[in-house]
């Protein structure tokens, strides 16, 4: 045991951080094949119990059985844990246990927080954290109360209870789960004005990212916020528009639905209408704004609206012949290549696993495997309808491609992949490009 501890000291941060979401992921597949979660009448295979587990720790919300029909009020319970688990990240939650235990955090710890938030500094790592739980509790108050105000009418003082409480949960870490049963998600209350602002509320905020929300209240003015804040807020604003205008233009659905549906595909999952009817068209707006996902620091996934908006500046750079910036600050070498990189291996991975789903779910569509692939990957949760009957091996395609946008494709390979000490330069020549 000793060892074994020794062991894990002796790893990298972005190495533990992964070990983490799968050992959480592993656990809580484990305690959802209990006799206690799942209900009576019900069937739980280890690999539906190891889909849902690693779809609420990475924050998707893909689901290969209902979780209202086929768990027990514990059972759903256990889901909006490792939702929260998830949602915060490993780190933080036990950064969090640490600090409620009265103990100090030590600079493994401090470490690990850095790692995991994508902070510069290891100043302030505890009153971070203190701030990130805070925030989170008081976002998943209010969400639950306003929640609770629409499904009060519907269900049972307790039972609605349960729902606002899961829902709030599931919505700030864009989990796009569901308690309502018979795989409906929130078709239901589809022209409920207050349960799609709500819910939106929390979708924008989760993806915006903790560090975002606390400059914004410290700051408050946009020109005070920092480049990064401002370019999560702008670009959020842009893809959130852009995502409404043509959504609309590409499906028989209200502005409502096409404004919700442009915010959840930010990597939240709700859906208030059948994504199965969508368009193609629809369809493949839904991937771009899926394959860009949330921002950094957020419950989110995707490649980032920071890596999106970098890569335009780039572009724009290349194309007009000046350095690249914006907001009167320039951006650096490194993170145009960081950048560059992220997107590069995000693309590999979804047209590797799409390749799998085309080999190994022959029956469906392309657009309908590009689709699911593209939302596991920007653990999103939208889905055409086939993914309860995807095969034992599509659901674990699926399960390493969420699990893969969650930790990031950049942070994995960086991970496991061997370090070269050695600073060699070569003599440059030119490549014909383009």
């Amino acid at each position: 045991m000793k060892r074994f501890i020794t062991i894990l000291k002796n790893q990298s941060p972005a190495r533990l951080i992964a070990l983490g979401f799968a050992a959480v992921i592993l656990t809580g597949s484990l305690i959802l094949m209990l006799p206690v979660s799942v209900r009576e009448g019900a069937t739980v295979t280890f690999i539906d119990a190891l889909f849902t587990s690693t779809s609420a720790v990475c924050v998707t919300g893909l689901i290969a059985i209902d979780t209202a029909d086929h768990f027990t009020a514990f059972g759903q319970g256990v889901v909006a844990v490792l939702i929260q688990i998830g949602g915060l990240g490993v780190t933080s939650v036990g950064v969090g246990l640490i600090i409620a235990a009265g103990k100090r955090v030590g600079l493994k710890g401090r470490l690990l927080v850095k790692e995991a938030l994508n902070i510069d500094s290891y100043k302030g790592i505890v009153r971070l954290v203190k701030s990130i739980l805070l925030l989170t509790l008081c976002f998943e108050a209010t969400g639950a109360v306003l929640s609770f105000i629409v499904f009060s009418q519907d269900y049972p003082t307790a039972h609605a209870l349960g729902i606002s409480i899961f829902h709030s949960i599931a919505a700030f870490n864009n989990s796009g789960f569901d308690i309502l049963g018979g795989l409906r998600n929130l078709i239901p209350y589809q022209d409920n004005v207050l349960l799609n602002m709500t819910t939106c509320f929390l979708i924008i905020f989760g993806g915006l990212g903790f560090l975002v929300i606390l400059d914004i209240a410290r700051n408050r003015r946009f020109r005070k916020l920092s480049l990064h804040s401002k370019v999560v807020i702008v670009t959020t604003a842009g893809l959130l528009a852009t995502g409404t205008l043509l959504l609309k233009a590409t499906e028989d659905i209200t502005w409502m639905g096409a404004f919700f549906h442009s915010v959840s595909a930010r990597t939240a999952g709700f859906s208030t209408y059948p994504i199965g009817t969508f368009t193609n068209a629809g369809l493949f707006v839904l991937c771009l704004l899926m394959f860009i996902g949330a921002s950094p620091g957020s419950t989110g996934g995707g490649i980032k609206t920071s890596t999106f908006f970098t890569l335009l500046m780039q572009t724009r750079s290349v194309c007009t012949g000046e350095a690249a910036h914006v907001f009167h600050r320039g951006i650096s070498k490194q993170n145009i290549a960081k950048a560059s990189i992220i997107t590069i291996l995000s693309g590999a991975v979804v047209c590797i696993a799409t390749f799998l789903m085309c080999v190994l779910e022959p029956d469906c569509s392309f657009i309908q495997l590009l689709f699911e692939v593209v939302s596991a990957f920007g653990t999103v949760g939208l889905s055409t309808g086939i993914t309860p009957d995807l095969s034992v091996a599509g659901k674990l395609v699926i399960i390493i491609v969420m699990f893969t946008g969650r930790v990031g494709a950049f942070t994995l390979l960086s991970t496991w992949a061997g370090r070269n000490e050695k600073n060699i330069r070569f003599s440059e020549e030119a490549v014909v490009i383009g």
